[in-house]
């Protein structure tokens, strides 16, 4: 069974981010592309924050066993 890919949109200001980043907040939950809820730990993120926070498309990877694999900005 090939790994499983979720694609999703984000839109996170820098202060919204700064909740992640000081573990007020620990994990990220969106509404993939598909219409599913997703949730991860905020802290896989940490790649793509910008001065203006994380904005983009991104694709998360699990393997079989919803263990994370990679997650890349589009």
């Amino acid at each position: 069974m090939p790994n499983r890919k979720i694609h999703f949109v984000l839109q996170v200001s820098a202060q919204q981010y700064m909740e992640y980043y000081s573990g007020t907040v620990r994990d990220v939950i969106t509404v993939a592309c598909d219409g599913r809820t997703i949730r991860f730990p905020a802290n896989l993120l940490r790649p793509f924050v910008a001065q203006d926070g994380i904005h983009g498309e991104f694709v998360i990877e699990f393997d079989r066993d919803n263990k994370f694999v990679a997650i890349n900005k589009l």
